[in-house]
Parts: structure tokens; sequence; C-alpha cells
């Protein structure tokens, strides 16, 4: 069975000698010292390698159980859950007026990532509570908040957001749930959605759904959509669970991948719901949620490929095939393990070298929300903005990628269940399609991103990449294994940037092929920002006579893989965007 070791070491080298949190004037960064994080993320890194990495395998080969329609969730579950709930993890960056420990919001993504790595089904259920109650915080009335939050950030409630219908995903002005006003301030909610994560199931004493629908006599498509929470049992004055609102679960989806998560069909029938935010603003209140929920996403990307990563290099360290060919190493046994050949290694870097400059990316971005909600920064919140896509659409795509090659390294044995590495890549696959399918974040990426405010926050990336090379043109151990190919890499971008400014416009088609193409393109120049940052500080240690050289050398030759061996895929990327639309829309769709 697949372990699991949380990465302290690497987060807190992220966030100290990278971020310098405690240094920075963010609220309540400065009491983020390294001791504190350490001793934070040592006990969660007790809980996900004891608890709920062994309940992986457990999640994945059970499912959930639709019973009379009740959902039994796979052995061991509720039991930690119950355990999460009494260490406080699920409120850990929530306000602590509503019982949350009020962190900042980097310290519960740090942490997020290795509830995610041990058991990304598991994490899911509190996780959608958390961007359900973020949703609650920034939109509710102060009597709504004082009704849902205490419960959910505990998650002796939990959480959902229901958004999908069965003839409708991306496109959700043509949902068909509607929501009738009852005169008295609340509304009956009718309709069928699906796709509906931890939707049902009974290890909480309610779930609070966040479910859009429309108004009748509203405006026509997406203008018309409201945002109403629908409680799975009324609350009673007292605050307790009354009785069972018109809300049920009429199927488990059968998936491939994160079968211990309850994915359900949610049948609304007149059920009791209550306006979230303004009529016909529901996207608005719904993108609260959305964007943690993407953010998120993004990060589990980086989650399965870390966990799927530590078990490759395990099987590389201890599988016996053949000899190197350079010498033997091995000579009291019949061969030398399996990573003393090129072509493992070059796997094995291409996942280290990316999980590493993901972890890094994913908290800068976090540090990033921090400051546009506790600075009030527009600058952070327009960057963090413009960020989201890549971080989710780049990340999901590399990090499904990662796990492929992780379950590469075991040869047959990774294609066989017993040994349990394809779990990790069934359940990355739905990293790339909930919360916005990847093709569809590149889109938002080219086609509104870029462009808002008038491209001012692509500009203050590129100002932050040629600050940073500018500030560092004189430094001989960073010129040729990292500003060169940082610097090139991001020319591509730019390049790529102005392409769509000159042939978008005249044909919308020219930018939106190339989306995709982009998106990636954009990924890899910030992980090459990350790397170049990175190895700049490692250097810094090193210099200052570090007490474990070993790591900060060792963070310098992987960076130096990624600048060398990944960062060169902007090239192809807008060699890629440069041919236009002409050979992708050619072909008449009658001839497909």
């Amino acid at each position: 069975m697949p372990s699991y070791t949380a990465p302290v070491k690497d987060m807190q080298f992220v966030l100290h000698d990278l971020l310098k949190i405690s240094q920075s004037d963010v609220p309540g960064y400065a009491e983020l010292e390294a001791d504190f994080t350490s001793a934070v993320l040592e006990e969660a890194g007790k809980i996900t390698s004891e608890v709920l990495a062994p309940l992986n395998a457990v999640g994945d080969k059970e499912g959930c159980v639709l019973e009379n329609g009740v959902v039994r969730v796979p052995t061991g579950f509720q039991e930690a859950f119950d355990q999460v709930r009494e260490g406080g993890w699920t409120g850990l960056d929530l306000p602590e007026e509503f019982g949350g420990q009020g962190m900042p919001y980097v310290m519960g993504i740090a942490v997020a990532e290795m509830f995610s790595s041990a058991n990304q089904a598991f994490s899911m259920y509190q996780g959608l509570t958390h961007g359900a109650a973020s949703a609650i915080l920034a939109h509710g009335s102060d009597e709504q908040k004082a009704t849902y939050l205490p419960k959910m950030v505990s998650c002796e409630w939990t959480g959902t957001m229901n958004l999908t219908e069965p003839h409708c995903g991306t496109d959700l002005g043509m949902m068909r749930t509607k929501a009738v006003p009852q005169g008295d301030g609340t509304y009956k909610v009718s309709g069928q959605k699906i796709f509906i994560s931890a939707g049902e199931h009974e290890m909480s004493d309610n779930i609070i759904h966040l479910v859009l629908a429309k108004i009748p006599g509203g405006p026509e498509g997406i203008k018309g959509v409201s945002l109403f929470i629908v409680p799975k049992f009324i609350v009673n004055e007292d605050g307790t669970p009354g009785a069972r609102n018109g809300v049920s679960c009429g199927n488990i989806e059968e998936k491939m991948g994160i079968h211990g998560n309850s994915t359900c069909v949610m049948n609304y029938d007149e059920a009791t719901g209550y306006l979230l935010g303004e009529e016909h603003k529901g996207m608005r209140a719904m993108f609260t949620m959305m964007n943690e929920a993407r953010i998120g996403v993004g990060m589990q990307g980086l989650t399965q490929a870390e966990a799927a990563y530590q078990n490759a290099v395990a099987y590389a360290k201890d599988r016996l095939q053949g000899r190197d060919v350079t010498g033997v190493k091995n000579p009291n046994g019949p061969a030398d393990p399996l990573i003393v050949h090129p072509d493992i290694r070059r796997n094995l870097m291409d996942q280290k070298s990316f999980i590493e400059g993901a972890r890094a990316f994913i908290l800068w971005s976090a540090t990033m929300i921090d400051r546009a909600h506790r600075n009030d920064d527009t600058a952070a919140d327009g960057l963090i903005s413009l960020l989201t896509p890549v971080i989710k659409g780049f990340l999901t795509d590399e990090g499904y990628d990662m796990t492929v090659q992780a379950q590469q390294v075991y040869g047959g044995h990774g294609y066989i269940e017993e040994w349990g590495m394809s779990q990790f890549t069934r359940d990355a696959r739905i990293a790339m399609i909930y919360e916005g399918a990847n093709g569809v974040q590149a889109l938002d990426l080219v086609g509104r991103k870029l462009a808002a405010d008038g491209g001012k926050h692509v500009m203050a990336f590129f100002d932050m990449v040629k600050t940073f090379l500018k500030d560092n043109e004189g430094n001989e151990a960073l010129k040729a294994g990292f500003l060169d190919p940082l610097k090139a890499a991001s020319k591509d971008l730019q390049a790529a940037g102005m392409y769509f400014m000159q042939n978008g416009m005249k044909n919308p088609n020219n930018a939106l092929s190339g989306s995709y193409d982009f998106m990636h393109l954009f990924g890899h120049v910030c992980l090459g920002l990350m790397w170049a940052q990175m190895a700049k500080v490692s250097y810094e240690a090193l210099e200052n006579g570090a007490a474990d050289p070993t790591f900060y050398e060792t963070k310098i030759t992987t960076g130096r893989y990624y600048m060398a061996r990944r960062l060169p895929a902007t090239s192809l990327h807008l060699a890629r965007i440069n041919s236009g639309a002409d050979t992708v829309m050619k072909l008449d769709a009658a001839n497909f």
C-alpha cells in the first residue's frame, strides 16, 4: 500500500527562506515564526500520514453506497472526520468570531496540501465546506452568518456547491432549477443538480447546500441566476437541525476516481431556500466559492503528484533491474536499483522539479490572497485573479502527467491495483475537469483576464519578472542556469501576448486557438520565476553557512533541471500560438 509523508521541510523552506512570511507587512504574518509554523505543519503531518493516508486505498476500494436515500461513507471515514474536527483543522484560517483560528490563508493552504496528498476524496468534505462558508462570510446577512458559520467552521455541518445540471455545465445560463418566492423571505427551490461532491452523507448533522437557481420573471441567461442557501434540515430558532427539507440524493455517480467522496445527483422538490446575496447576482456570490475552489483544485494537481512521486522514488531505490552502464553499483546483488538508469532519473526529476516549483507557486499565490484580503491590496487581488486559471489549468494538467510518470516507474506493477499507483492517476484526472474544465480556464485567461483593467495585471507580472532579472543581473551563479532561461521564457510569453493583440481582434479564433498553449506557457514562466528565486535564496543560504548544505545544493540542482529541461517548452507553445487558427478551424465539422 502506498504511503505518504508530509513535506514539512520543503514547506518551511518556501515559507521562510523564499517568502519570508514572518517579515511581511500582511496582518497576522508576524506571528508566523518558523517555530510556530513548524509545530502546526508537523502536527498536521502526523494526522495526514497516520490517519488519512491509510484510508486512501480503503476509500478507493469501498467507495460510497446509497441505501434508502442515505449515503454510507467508506470504513474509517467517520472516525477520521471526527478526529479532524476535534483537532480544529477545519477552521484553521476562518474567523475566530465563528470558531475558527483566524490564521492567514497561506497556512490554511499549506495544511490543505497535506490533507489532499494523503487522501483527496476525504479532504473534499471539509474543503467544500470551507468554500461554502467563505461564500456565506462574503455575501451572507448577519443572521445567515450567525446561523450557519459556527457549525460550518467546525464541520459539525458540512457544505456543498450546486451548479451543474444534466443539460448544462459551463453554460449556466441554460439552467432550469427555479426558486419561487413565497412572500415571507423564503423560496421554494425545485430542480436537479448533478456531480455534487459531498452532496449526501452522515458524517455531519446537517449539510448546507449552496444552490444556483432562477427566480421566475428574472433576466434571461446568466444574468437571471441567483444563489440560495438550502439546508438538508431546516434550522430551528434555537440553531438545531429541525425538519427534513425537500432535498434528496437520487443517485451516486460511478466515477473513474475519488471513490471515497459521495458525488451525488441532488433532487430539489420545493425545498425551502434562502437568498444569499442579491437577486440575480448569484454568479458573483458563487464565484467567491469558485475562485477559492479553483486554487484548491490547482493544488490537487500538486498533491497527487507529490504522493505518487514519494512512492515512485521509494520503488526506484528498492527495485533491482539491470546494471548501470557506467559500472556496477550494487555488486552484492543480482542487479542495480532502477534509480541508477538515466531514463528513470529523467522521469523522477520531471516530477521533483514540477512538485517543488508548484508548491512555491501555490504558497506564493496564497500570500497574494492574504495581501488582497488583509491589506485590501487591489494590485494583489488583480494579480491573483489573473493567475487563478493558470494555477487551476496548468498545475492540474502537469500534476496528472506526473502521476502517470510515477506510475511508469513501477512498470507493470504500476498498472496493477495491488500496488496502489493507479489511484493517484485516477484521482488526479478529475482536477482537470471540475471547477471549470481546463479548456475553459484557458479561454477565461485569454478572453477575459489578460485584458482586465486595461491589461495592467499582466503588465505587473512582466514587471515583476523584469525587476527580478535586473536586480540580479550581476549574480554570476544565477546567470546561465536561471536568469538567461527565465529571460528567454518571459520573452516568449510577451511575444504570445503581442500575437493576440495583433491578430485576435480581426479574428478572435486566432487568440482562442492558442489559449491552451498560452496557459501552459504562462505556467512554465511562473514556475521558472519560482525556481530562479528559490535558487537565489539557496545560494545565499550556502554562502551563509547553512546547517544543511545538502538540502540547498539539492534545491539548486533540481532548479537547474527545470530551467534546462522543462522551461524550454515555452518556445514550442509560442510556435503553436503563432500558427493561428487556420489549421485548428480549417476542417469542416462534417469531416471529423
